[in-house]
């Protein structure tokens, strides 16, 4: 196996990553809103943690998503 063709194993290895985060953003959103809808008084003071676990899963996807874009163009 040559290196180029490792690098875009690679890469579409470190794009897997990236359909991994958007489970995730989905999960976090999924579980904020079925407690909210348990106990809606409690919705406002959780909605700092929502945007925390959106922003930390979001952020996995963007930096698999630029290494498999290092790996092709490099």
């Amino acid at each position: 196996m040559d290196a180029t063709a490792a690098a875009l194993l690679g890469a579409g290895l470190a794009a897997i990553g990236a359909g991994l985060a958007a489970l995730g953003v989905g999960n976090v959103f999924a579980s904020f809103l079925e407690g909210a809808l348990r106990n809606p008084g409690a919705a406002d003071a959780q909605q700092g943690r929502l945007f925390i676990g959106f922003a930390a899963a979001e952020l996995l996807g963007l930096l698999a998503f630029v290494i498999a874009v290092l790996l092709i163009f490099r």
